[in-house]
């Protein structure tokens, strides 16, 4: 673990961002002739043909380079990715479980619809599933970015179009494609480490990189990575204990006026900021070329996680027990001191200890002027579920009230786990032919098979009995189980240049699921180029996207300290008591049209226009109320809940339950525009400059009805958006799909080299953002919003020798801080617990600026 600090650097700023960038190391950026944008890097990722370049291909595909990575200070890949890609975004600020992974999402679609690969093989899924209603990011289960090093990768191509038909029907945004480094040569080693201004959230990092020859043939690359990240937290009190500014509420009956003494206060309740972390990475990737053109390749990863989130902090008065007494239902007053164990109340946390490892072995070559390429990837992700220094209400008053000795309470649990693993072959032909056109003909055809499970297991017995372990009730019986199901696909695709500057690119796919049937897909891409200074170029694609197994089959309990949120599984007879039907397929059509640029030399604009139509869009409902304050709102959802067998805690102020669906038919547009363009100083150094510009919209075209036996006739309940013929979104989930990404994102960079400095100024604005809530105090409706915002990023090094490079710097070097939730009727407005919350859809996150150094030494 890290700790301490590293020396504030104060900065003046200025403006900066994204996108293509080289493969040169993290080191090779302090020569005036080394730029960070790259238009003629060679690529593979949105064409079967070689030799394509990212400024020739027909579809766009944006190169992120390891150098590039690296100056944008960030320790993780997703991260960075979002620093340079406009129109990727990613989660900063998950609740429970879903704060525990990063996810990326293109073009705002689900993380669920973006496909990640390494060297161009299929990466397995995580399994922790986010199921927060009120985010974008519900229901994601895909790519944990997390565990593949930075320092192993020699660069990233990021294809913002749909690609279903060429790599998976679930390639609806697009496709991540990440590079390994390769060969015997070259090394280095790096270490960074930092915190936040606030002095909280302590960060480090070290890897180390080395590429060794195995005799004349083979080679071996090899990467370890640790990195660290400690708590960080917003906002202070409570508002069950304590005002707006910290103080206690007056009156406060015993044991609740104990808050004082509790840990931490007055900011006791931590549930809002950045988790602990600790992760350890191992990578190799391995090829060695036996002769007659064939070659023999493996590699792989290994990692370790283990992370922890604080939840709302428990009251004083939430567990007690006293021998001979039933207090099972709760803990009246007139208690003796001496019936409260935990009488300074307890912040609980749920914790995970992760596994996660990939293994991918192949053989490619040449056979009859045929290209080929035979590989087999597997990949297993674990996460054992855990909560610690919490409590469980029901059973301790049974065990104390059965015992005249005093009985100490079991503070830690472990609640479950969750596995998913995936098996991936695959078989790809590739061949030219000359047939008197301007260029080849490029066919080029494979398939693959695909076994994939998805497993939960239960926890131990005391993590579920009665309501549960505070804060995350353990995994029961009910919600184990093991899951699988197979799928086999096939394509196709031919590529040619039929006339001098026309390219034409036609891909077909069929896939076959077990569970789901089989869908045909398919992609046209097109490009004309006028004349070396411009070309355009479009693409018109369909995709299908079968539910995840995790989307079919999570079941879980989460509860608060006055709410529980029941999640269903889809296909239960319990969501189909409810009237929700199974998950159905997700089905798009995308457009795009746009066009390449050269008006000068150095200088290249894209400007990329696309329309994705999605049916059958999966997500949660987010919260259906079954009861409000002691009211019942939907007997229907109180049914389904206990058809589950799920028991619930006493005590709270509403109960309701969650269940992934069919939700929406919507209509996604905008337009991406990049640049970059260099420009040489002479004496006063090259600055490469870079801008990136997304626009992207979600419109809501039909909503699913949410089904008639959950709803509600009742005032309450339709005050709270539950009466008859209500959208199966709540107003919170909807907006969360429309409102909560920013429509706008500019990515602004100057990166200036001058012998042995280097300076990456980036500079991101934001446009405004919001989502709905119903003040659970007083069903009213309220829009939390977030205006157009910039955020400024420094990284200032310098060469100490040819091969050690030290670099300091700041992201978010301002400390800017998104909008806080005002206290509204003595309640925080954005329905938590805790005052003065920043709003946690901030596409920045909500913990300020942190401030870094950084060496890097190469070998």
């Amino acid at each position: 673990m890290y700790g301490g600090s590293v020396t504030a650097l104060l900065m003046a700023m200025g403006i900066a961002a994204p996108g293509l960038a080289n493969a040169a190391d993290a080191t090779a950026d302090t020569s005036a002739a080394t730029t960070t944008t790259n238009v003629g890097e060679v690529i593979v990722t949105g064409t079967r043909q070689t030799g394509v370049t990212a400024a020739n291909s027909a579809a766009p595909v944006q190169v992120v380079g390891a150098s590039a990575l690296v100056k944008t200070g960030a320790i993780d890949l997703a991260s960075s990715l979002a620093a340079d890609v406009p129109s990727l975004n990613i989660d900063t600020q998950g609740g429970d479980m879903a704060a525990l992974s990063i996810q990326a999402a293109l073009r705002g679609l689900s993380p669920n619809d973006t496909l990640v690969l390494v060297d161009g093989k299929r990466r397995h899924d995580t399994a922790n599933l986010g199921v927060d209603g009120g985010s974008p990011y519900s229901g994601s289960a895909t790519v944990d970015l997390s565990f593949i090093p930075v320092a192993a990768i020699d660069h990233v191509e990021v294809l913002t179009d749909g690609a279903a038909a060429q790599y998976g029907t679930d390639a609806i945004a697009g496709v991540v494609n990440i590079i390994l480094k390769k060969g015997a040569t070259g090394g280095s080693f790096d270490g960074t480490a930092g915190e936040n201004y606030s002095g909280e959230g302590a960060t480090g990092a070290w890897s180390l990189n080395k590429g060794f020859g195995l005799g004349d043939s083979a080679w071996l690359n090899v990467t370890l990575e640790e990195r660290y990240h400690d708590y960080t937290y917003a906002g202070i009190g409570d508002f069950r204990f304590q005002n707006p500014d910290g103080s206690v509420i007056p009156g406060l009956p015993f044991p609740q006026s104990n808050v004082t003494q509790s840990t931490n206060y007055p900011h006791e309740n931590r549930v809002v900021g950045d988790p602990e972390f600790n992760l350890y990475n191992f990578e190799y990737n391995f090829g060695w070329d036996f002769g007659d053109g064939f070659e023999l390749y493996s590699y792989g990863t290994a990692g370790y996680r283990l992370a922890g989130h604080y939840e709302n902090y428990r009251s004083p008065a939430k567990v007690c027990g006293e021998f001979g007494v039933d207090l099972s239902a709760g803990c009246p007053s007139g208690l003796p001191a001496s019936a409260y164990p935990l009488a300074l109340g307890f912040d609980p946390q749920e914790q995970i200890k992760e596994l996660d490892g990939s293994f991918t072995a192949g053989l490619k070559g040449k056979v009859m002027d045929w290209d080929f390429d035979l590989s087999t990837t597997y990949g297993d992700d674990y996460v054992g579920v855990y909560v610690i220094n919490s409590a469980n209400a029901q059973l301790f008053p049974l065990l104390q009230e059965n015992s005249p000795t005093q009985v100490t309470p079991q503070r830690n649990f472990y609640n479950g786990a969750f596995e998913s693993t995936q098996s991936t072959t695959t078989l790809d032909f590739d061949r030219g032919f000359d047939i008197g056109l301007a260029s080849p003909l490029n066919v080029a055809f494979g398939g693959e098979a695909r076994f994939e499970t998805f497993s939960i297991a239960a926890g131990e017995p005391s993590s579920y009995f009665g309501a549960g372990a505070q804060s995350f009730d353990g995994y029961t019986p009910l919600d184990q189980g093991a899951h699988s199901r197979s799928n086999y696909a096939g394509y196709i695709d031919v590529a040619v240049d039929p006339i001098e500057k026309l390219h034409l690119d036609l891909a077909g796919r069929y896939e076959t699921y077990s569970d789901f049937g089989g869908a045909l897909v398919g992609k046209g891409t097109a490009r004309y180029d006028f004349n070396p200074a411009f070309a355009i170029r479009g693409t018109i694609s369909t995709g299908f996207r079968a539910p995840t197994l995790a989307e079919e089959y999570y079941s879980g309990t989460n509860v608060s300290p006055t709410s529980a949120d029941v999640q269903l599984p889809p296909n239960s007879s319990a969501a189909q008591l409810a009237g929700f039907a199974p998950l159905k397929p997700e089905e798009s059509t995308n457009y795009s049209v746009g066009f390449v640029a050269h008006p000068m030399e150095h200088m290249q604009i894209t400007l990329d226009g696309y329309d994705i139509e999605l049916k059958n869009r999966i997500g949660t409902t987010g919260f259906i109320f079954g009861s409000f304050e002691g009211t019942t709102v939907s007997q229907g959802v109180l049914n389904a809940i206990a058809a589950r067998g799920v028991t619930i805690d006493t005590g709270l102020s509403y109960v309701g339950m969650s269940v992934f669906t069919n939700t929406a038919s919507t209509r996604t547009y905008g337009v991406e525009l990049t640049g970059n363009y260099s420009t040489d100083f002479d004496a006063y150094g090259h600055v490469d400059w870079t801008l990136g510009f997304n626009f992207n919209k979600t419109d809501v075209k039909s909503v699913a009805p949410l089904p008639a036996v959950v709803t509600s006739t009742s005032p309450v309940g339709i005050a709270l958006g539950q009466g008859p013929g209500t959208p199966v979104l709540s107003p919170n989930a909807l907006s969360a799909l429309t409102k909560a990404t920013p429509e706008e994102k500019v990515i602004l960079q100057a990166y200036w080299t001058l012998d042995k400095w280097s300076v990456n100024l980036r500079g991101t604005i934001y446009g405004p953002s919001e989502e709905d809530e119903i003040l659970n105090s007083n069903t009213q409706p309220f829009v939390e919003s977030i205006p157009t915002t910039g955020i400024v990023d420094l990284d200032i090094g310098y060469k100490i020798r040819s091969n050690l490079k030290l670099d300091i710097g700041a992201n978010n070097l301002f400390d800017t801080i998104p909008p806080k939730a005002p206290t509204i009727s003595g309640h925080p407005a954005d329905n938590g617990r805790v005052y003065g919350v920043p709003y946690g859809f901030a596409p920045w996150g909500v913990t300020g600026g942190l401030y870094y150094g950084r060496f890097t030494y190469t070998f």
